[in-house]
């Protein structure tokens, strides 16, 4: 008979073996990471990424279309799940959008938020290689390497330091307009982090890759992939990113034997979906163009004010931050601040965001304010004659009722009425409200709120708020 300290052995060595088989994936023998050392607190790094993310935002043009930044999301909360348990911080709030540039890149920022090019999307040949450059860059945040690389390089106070860290990764001085040139720059040379650092992302890259059910080797393989489709004398902008730390291929790999899982997903049918999704928009343009364009400075006095500019291009969502519009004596009015205003002084003014008007005043989101003078001798009147005079000039538009809705502006009875058409400018359905009051003086005080039909829905909370916001003080 075993003795009951035997037993207990026993039964303890049967539990563990018991243990490693229930495993989703075999971790024996796989690197040990240590996390670097660093003098700033994690609340550090969720502020400079909220920070950055705002200028960031700012300048690159998000693209909108809501299934597939859902898509993205859903891969990027998978490996993120994944993340083990001593690297994980629950101050971080991991987020992950699109931009709609064709350059192969994406970056993260301390605290989580991510940017995925929509170059790097349909460069991948599966979705286990999407997932991997995801991987590798939620290692960089996890690991805390922004804030790791400035404790080594930096000699300032952490107040001063955040400054300083912040201005390394928007590649500007912080409070300071960021220049077309630096722009191009952001998320391609900003956050370029030392080779030791590297070598962590890809090594913890890869085992989150097979926490979340994916084969570490697509990491590998997109190194190869992207590196072969990047085409300039440059090469793709994530490898000058991310230099090779030496044998990387053959590190990844080496890492991944040690990483055992079961049906691995590589590539999926909603992946090759959102492929096709993204490859029948228009070729998005590069960094590099959208900077000549004019893209949008943080001080929001620089924007695309040229028919060269495209109408109708994917935009930004709006933002659900706002700033105020003083227009004269007369009104006042609230409006997304990733939305530029244009005109003053005179009867109308826009507020639109990047990529959606030009100097014609043609728009495609947006709303317009303004004031008209009408032989209407009540609300109704005035309405039918402004309504027929823009239908008139933008003779695509019809109205979808016969009958106006009521409404409300600045607390005073208005009326509104629906339009809808195929944009001669953009080639797309378009639909919009118009919103009408009469001023004191009899004069028509209107608002059009505009977006593409297949849009529309994700606007109308925006334009809710803006209509809320105005005050009129005629």
């Amino acid at each position: 008979m075993y003795s009951s300290i035997q037993r207990r052995a026993k039964l303890a060595t049967i539990f563990v073996a018991l243990s490693l088989l229930a495993a989703p994936i075999a971790t024996l023998g796989q690197t040990r990471i240590e996390m670097p050392s660093n003098k700033y607190s994690v609340r550090d790094d969720v502020q400079l990424g909220q920070q950055a993310s705002v200028e960031a935002e700012r300048q690159l043009p998000l693209l909108r279309d809501g299934q597939v930044e859902a898509y993205v999301q859903d891969v990027g909360q998978r490996l993120v799940s994944a993340i083990p348990p001593e690297f994980r911080h629950p101050e971080f709030q991991y987020r992950f959008r699109v931009v709609d540039a064709r350059d192969i890149n994406a970056f993260a920022l301390p605290g989580g938020p991510m940017y995925v090019n929509r170059g790097m999307i349909e460069a991948a040949r599966t979705e286990g290689e999407m997932a991997g450059v995801m991987a590798h860059e939620i290692s960089h945040v996890a690991l805390r390497h922004a804030t790791a690389q400035a404790t080594e390089t930096q000699k300032f106070q952490i107040g001063s330091a955040i400054g300083q860290i912040l201005g390394g990764i928007i590649g500007g001085v912080p409070g300071a307009v960021i220049g077309a040139g630096s722009q191009i720059g952001f998320g391609a040379g900003a956050l370029k982090y030392s080779r030791k650092y590297e070598t962590q992302a890809d090594i913890l890259g890869a085992q989150i890759m097979a926490r979340a059910g994916y084969d570490p080797r697509d990491l590998a393989n997109m190194f190869r992939t992207i590196a072969g489709q990047g085409g300039g004398s440059r090469g793709p902008e994530w490898l000058s990113s991310h230099p090779d730390p030496g044998n990387r291929y053959q590190k990844i790999n080496q890492e991944a034997a040690q990483l055992r899982i079961t049906g691995p997903r590589r590539d999926t049918a909603a992946f090759r979906q959102i492929q096709n999704r993204l490859r029948g928009y228009p070729q998005a343009r590069t960094m590099a163009e959208i900077a000549r364009s004019g893209q949008q400075y943080p001080s929001g006095q620089q924007y695309p004010n040229d028919s060269r500019y495209p109408v109708g291009e994917r935009v930004a969502y709006p933002s659900t931050r706002y700033r105020t519009y003083q227009g004269g004596q007369l009104f006042r009015i609230s409006h997304p601040d990733n939305w530029q205003q244009l005109g003053s002084g005179g009867s109308t003014v826009l507020f639109a965001p990047q990529g959606a008007y030009n100097s014609q005043g043609a728009f495609s989101h947006g709303v317009m304010v303004g004031v008209a003078r009408t032989n209407g001798r009540n609300l109704r009147q005035a309405t039918d004659e402004y309504v027929r005079g823009l239908l008139q000039t933008n003779t695509y538009l019809r109205a979808r009722s016969n009958n106006y809705q009521r409404a409300s502006i600045a607390g005073r009875s208005a009326l509104a009425i629906p339009l809808a058409g195929r944009s001669n400018l953009t080639g797309a359905n378009e639909s919009a409200y118009v919103y009408t009051t009469l001023l004191r003086d009899g004069s028509l005080f209107y608002v059009i709120a505009v977006a593409p039909s297949n849009e529309f829905g994700t606007y109308q909370r925006t334009f809710s708020n803006v209509i809320n916001s105005i005050q009129l003080n005629d």
